[in-house]
């Protein structure tokens, strides 16, 4: 099987993104796990699919696959490639698309200035949506994690996530705790484990250990979901700069029922071909 790939990256958070469209698509997570091998494959965080969509009024299909080969609701980063990669590649004209996930319907559109602004649908809270493990649904709610009370403010934004607030990205202990809060058995789907530093109300500083791809340089709906937690914890304006290690994301939520908006880069390294 011979497939043609685009490798594309939205800060840095990297992807092999391959046209389901006019070419027949059909991997296993065995070999997934090796074309995102960076020494001996393709190298990448997600490979992002794109197919047809059957239900009216949606242009699109978004399939997204972890480098472990599992495969997964949502991700911000890739909506806004895809959102690109369908336009580079001709699949559609238009610079607004709808685009069906796993989780529902996402937004993408194609900024003038080259950025990509996708709306990511609204955020959900109640236990078992996410899923997670609790009575009800709290805006904090304790967590222990090797022996220590972690204070998390738990989010889906199609997929789940477990944000915490630290006093600094730079020492928090995302490498020690972050497989263990994804693994945590109060998550039965697992967990995405954000660590946010608050520079004031309207910026932000995250790093994230994704859910089946370790940590990132950059993840969207992490973002969304940090700044999400921060607003109902009333430590966050509307409007927030998120500084992530590969770059800067701008996020905005306006509050319960309300869709959050995401704008950020979304960049094409280059373009291939490779037999399977």
């Amino acid at each position: 099987m011979k497939l043609q790939f685009s490798k594309m990256h939205g800060l840095g958070n990297d992807f092999m993104v391959i046209d389901g469209v006019r070419q027949t698509v059909n991997l296993s997570s065995e070999q997934i796990g090796l074309l995102s091998h960076r020494n001996f494959g393709i190298g990448f965080d997600q490979l992002l699919l794109v197919e047809k969509s059957s239900t009216p009024g949606i242009d699109f299909r978004y399939r997204i696959f972890n480098c472990d080969g599992s495969e997964v609701e949502q991700c911000g980063n890739g909506s806004r490639c895809f959102a690109r990669f369908v336009y580079e590649q001709g699949l559609t004209d238009k610079t607004e698309i709808a685009v069906e996930t796993a989780k529902g319907v996402i937004y993408p559109k194609l900024e003038a200035d080259g950025n990509v602004t996708v709306n990511m649908g609204v955020p959900r809270f109640a236990p078992d949506e996410i899923p997670f493990q609790a009575p009800n649904e709290a805006i904090v709610d304790p967590l222990i994690v090797d022996g220590d009370v972690l204070q998390i403010s738990v989010v889906s934004m199609g997929n789940p996530h477990a944000v915490q607030v630290v006093e600094s990205v730079q020492t928090a202990a995302v490498s020690q705790q972050g497989p263990l809060i994804e693994a945590h058995p109060r998550f039965p789907n697992k967990v995405n484990a954000g660590f946010m530093q608050i520079i004031n109300r309207n910026e932000i500083a995250l790093r994230v250990y994704e859910r089946g791809a370790g940590e990132t340089l950059a993840c969207g709906t992490g973002a969304c979901a940090a700044v999400v937690a921060g607003i109902r914890r009333g430590l966050l304006d509307e409007t927030v700069l998120v500084h992530t290690r590969g770059g800067d994301l701008t996020i905005s939520w306006t509050g319960a029922g309300q869709a959050v908006m995401m704008t950020g880069p979304a960049v094409t390294v280059f373009a291939g071909s490779i037999d399977i």
